[in-house]
């Protein structure tokens, strides 16, 4: 498949770019820094990818290159806890303006698990949920929240992610995965466990619309 990346400098888009590549995917990279991408040698020369210097909120700089491809794989981010962000809707938004502009109808994109508290939580956890991770996290829980509901409401064959906390283990090779529930006893996913759901699912109908939490 022909995949393009957006967020792929970040630690799970890095990992998506990598996992897509090793599949033997040809993947597009959008990133602002292109010196920031295969950090040690991790993608630095494989002739399947293509690097496009662009910044997701200035869609100028990679409209054109959406393109041709079989499916978007949104890991946007923003590490700014301290302030208001956008990058998560009008970067989609912008994302999905160019994908109905130029055919491609595959849309993957990361949110967080951290939007709900499902049902059955512990009171304990429920409390640090709210009171503590909601509250450090809700500039851009607000903006994963608006991101959601534009994604919904758009004409895409879309599949929306809900990671728990993320980490650097190695993959398991068998990520768990709830379509619109809640896993039970969700509380992180390796960043290569999440890329490896993401690519493994490009095609799988039965994602198309729907929102899933994935966890190792």
């Amino acid at each position: 498949m022909k995949l393009i990346v957006f967020g792929a400098t970040g630690g799970t888009g890095l990992q998506v770019v990598v996992r897509a590549l090793d599949a033997g995917h040809d993947v597009t990279a959008v990133v602002r820094d292109p010196a920031r991408l295969g950090a040690g040698g991790a993608v630095g020369g494989d002739p399947r990818l293509t690097v496009v210097r662009g910044d997701v909120l200035e869609p100028g700089t990679w409209r054109q290159d959406v393109g041709g491809h079989d499916a978007v794989l949104s890991c946007l981010g923003s590490r700014d806890r301290k302030h208001p962000t956008t990058v998560y809707s009008r970067g989609t938004s912008n994302i999905i303006d160019a994908m109905l502009g130029t055919g491609v109808r595959r849309l993957l994109c990361l949110s967080s698990a951290g939007l709900e508290i499902p049902p059955g939580t512990p009171l304990a956890q429920r409390l640090v949920t709210r009171l503590v991770i909601q509250r450090l996290y809700r500039y851009g829980y607000a903006d994963m929240a608006a991101m959601e509901r534009l994604v919904k409401a758009g004409s895409v064959d879309w599949t929306i992610i809900r990671p728990p906390m993320l980490t650097d283990k190695p993959a398991t090779g068998h990520p768990r995965a709830a379509i619109d529930g809640h896993l039970e006893g969700l509380r992180s996913v390796s960043r290569a466990d999440l890329a490896d759901y993401m690519i493994g699912h490009v095609e799988d109908r039965e994602t198309w619309g729907r929102t899933v939490e994935v966890g190792s």
